[in-house]
């Protein structure tokens, strides 16, 4: 990246992008293309290959990769002449991305960011990886080595290249078909779902790890989707140990260094087993999904530290992320001025002045050491409790708790006026669902506990989440729901994934339930149309680009959960929630079909899988609908609506009017208003129980209905 002292040499055509990874490299001396027709016509004009570099604004060796080599003139004087260069933000173009990270995954068996990939003119694939060094190291060659390899073979065995994208074309095409056919004709003799899901949480607790909680070794990643399975899981079942697997994971993510201390969001993953050092970029899918775990876990148990982290991550994508227009941006960078973690790393000595006397209570709670965790530095993470702290500095607990937050607040006003991240502002769709979603779950649990700053949070909370949803369809949405996928000073930019119509959808769904404003449950239903008729395979399930979208060597569909849920799958639970709340039999056939070809490979790997196998748990369940007609200016309404939003209930869905015989809502349709006062129904496929007024009635039909 140009430096603010250097005045930028070159601009390349980069420069007219929105994607801040884009901008990044628009005055490299490379003479970059973004991904289009333009590009692959001057590929084949000039009958090179083009080489493909795809990364994002956060990622750490994605800025390595730029300063050893595409910074360099003598590496890009070598690019320009034998290439074609296009460069691509994945978070903008996840079917590019999906696409080649594959087929590097079958050249060299791993991937990553950046990855480097080199295309025949027609966009075959023959050659790839990830970072390349400058000089050769540990193993690997030198970018440029790679750069005259692959020239020199391009000019001495073109014809074998030419076979080889073909041939690598052709095996992930038979392989994403041998996924389907065998999923498909395993259908007939698939187990149960409950036999698939007690098999899945057993394997999800036989990986477990039981001494940092979490699963996997370094790198560890939080796995939101495997806490939420286990959730339901025991929501569906009431065995503690799913729980009791949930709770350690959570209590020691947000105990971690993973977990910002001061400013409450969750950096990427750990590069180690026990959660101290993170890889720092934070991302607005991974606190959004964190955010909502919490939320539920919360919900669940009431326990005041899942609360803690739920405000905290929630109040960090408000402060941190939020964009001018309501909407949220994409991530905070690794890097702060080219080092990484320079922002959130710590010197006793640091602490120590901005404390005072505070000093040895806060160093003893969050490990600060003279010698530092890291690199010489500290990287903060809690390691002893208030109760621990109380017995030892001889203090009462409720002191200890007000003089660590004040403390925390002194570190975080004192880290505020630090050199910060850089922000990538770009307002993702489907990004953008999962925090609508986040906020808008909690928010309801938040107003259910009757306790005014909670409640008055979840305002705020209920507020954001309508100015994000708001903010996103109407810079991305249009009128026959289809999505853009990535909003950027005033522009849109490539077309919406599966990922944005399904994730949005879930979001506006809860933020209805949330709300009670029928606006976005229509604009959910749009979406949900939109999943049906132009991502829809009619042998099941979903392919993740439109039915009219540019054509690449293959169609992508992806059902594996990776960091974010699979568009599939998330599709599947809109569709199965749709479907209780509109009675419209083809959104639960086409979310059927979806989960049938599925039903070999969740229960085999439950963590890749998770959403899958929540939507499985909710299509498995017996769904409760609950519909409430409020009358004017009764207060018995937000009574009931109290009981319908307390606690952890995830086979449950609420609509709520003043008006049902105009509600846009079928469950809301031929319900009424009882002798004069806000009435509740308790229904099962739509078939209702007695109306009932009072919440101490309510409540109980709702536990007679969910045994």
């Amino acid at each position: 990246m140009a430096r603010p002292s250097e005045p930028p040499r070159h601009t390349n055509r980069l420069a007219g992008e929105t994607s801040p990874y884009l901008l990044q490299h628009a005055h490299n001396p490379v003479d970059w293309y973004p991904w289009g027709p333009d590009a692959l016509a001057r590929a084949k004009q000039l009958d090179r290959p083009v080489f493909l570099s795809v990364g994002y604004a956060a990622c750490h060796w994605c800025h390595v990769m730029e300063r050893e080599s595409f910074e360099d003139e003598a590496t890009a004087a070598l690019l320009n002449d034998a290439f074609v260069a296009v460069k691509v933000d994945r978070e903008e173009r996840p079917d590019l991305d999906q696409l080649y990270m594959g087929a590097v995954q079958a050249m060299t068996g791993q991937g990553g960011w950046p990855m480097s990939v080199f295309l025949t003119p027609d966009g075959r694939p023959f050659y790839g990886g990830t970072y390349f060094p400058d000089v050769p190291r540990h193993g690997m060659p030198s970018f440029r080595q790679v750069l005259e390899g692959v020239r020199r073979a391009w000019i001495e065995q073109r014809p074998e290249i030419e076979r080889s994208g073909s041939r690598l074309v052709d095996a992930l095409v038979a392989a994403q078909g041998s996924e389907r056919g065998s999923a498909a004709g395993s259908r007939a003799d698939a187990p149960e779902p409950r036999t698939i899901l007690d098999e899945a949480a057993t394997r999800v607790a036989e990986a477990f790890d039981p001494v940092h909680g979490g699963w996997g070794s370094a790198p560890k990643f939080p796995q939101p989707m495997t806490i939420e399975f286990l959730l339901r899981r025991y929501a569906a079942t009431g065995e503690d140990r799913w729980l009791t697997i949930a709770l350690r994971s959570l209590d020691a993510m947000s105990a971690g260094g993973v977990h910002d201390q001061l400013g409450g969001g969750f950096h990427r993953y750990s590069t180690d087993a026990a959660w101290l050092v993170p890889h720092f970029e934070q991302m607005l899918y991974d606190n959004a999904q964190l955010g909502r775990a919490y939320a539920h876990a919360w919900a669940l148990t009431g326990e005041p530290g899942l609360l803690t982290t739920t405000i905290g991550v929630l109040d960090y994508l408000l402060r941190e992320l939020r964009t001018g227009d309501g909407g949220f941006a994409a991530s905070q960078d690794a890097d702060t001025d080219g080092v990484e973690g320079a922002t959130f790393t710590w010197v006793a000595d640091e602490i120590r002045t901005l404390l005072g006397d505070g000093y040895p209570l806060f160093a003893a709670g969050y490990g600060v050491a003279e010698a530092g965790n890291w690199e010489g530095r500290t990287i903060l993470s809690r390691v002893a409790d208030d109760a621990t702290l109380a017995a030892r500095f001889e203090l009462a607990q409720d002191e200890v708790g007000r003089r660590l937050t004040q403390a925390r607040a002194t570190l975080l006003d004192h880290r505020s006026r630090r050199p910060q991240p850089a922000r990538d502002d770009k307002v993702l769709a489907g990004w953008n669902g999962l925090a609508i979603a986040a906020l808008a779950d909690a928010a309801r649990a938040f107003r259910a506990s009757g306790d005014p700053d909670l409640v008055a949070r979840s305002a705020r909370y209920l507020d954001a989440a309508g100015s994000a949803a708001t903010a996103v369809l109407a810079g991305l949405g249009g009128s026959d729901g289809r999505l853009r996928r990535s909003w950027k000073d005033g522009r849109a930019t490539a077309d919406g994934v599966l990922e944005d119509h399904a994730c949005l959808a879930d979001g506006l769904l809860a933020l209805y339930e949330g709300t009670g404003d029928e606006r976005w449950y229509e604009a959910a239903v749009v979406l949900a149309e939109a999943i049906l008729t132009r991502f829809a395979d009619p042998a099941g399930g979903f392919f993740d680009t439109p039915d009219d979208s540019e054509g690449l060597v293959l169609r992508p569909r992806n059902t594996q959960d990776n960091a974010i849920p699979s568009g599939s799958a998330m599709a599947t639970t809109v569709l199965l929630r749709l479907g209780a709340l509109s009675a419209d039999a083809r959104y639960r056939a086409s979310a059927e079909a979806a989960l049938a070809t599925m039903s070999e490979l969740m229960g085999h790997y439950p963590t890749a899988f998770a959403q899958w196998l929540c939507a499985l748990e909710l299509a498995s369940a017996r769904m409760i609908e609950i519909a409430i007609v409020s009358a004017e200016d009764d207060p018995g309404y937000d009574r009931l609506l109290a009981v319908a939003d307390a606690g952890y209930h995830p086979f449950r869905v609420l609509a709520r009017s003043a008006n049902p015989a105009l509600s846009a809502v079928p469950l809301l349709r031929g319900r009424f208003v009882l002798g004069g006062r806000s009435t509740a129904f308790v229904c099962r496929d739509f078939a209702c129980r007695q109306p009932v007024h009072e919440p101490e009635a309510f409540q109980a039909l709702l536990l007679e209905a969910s045994s």
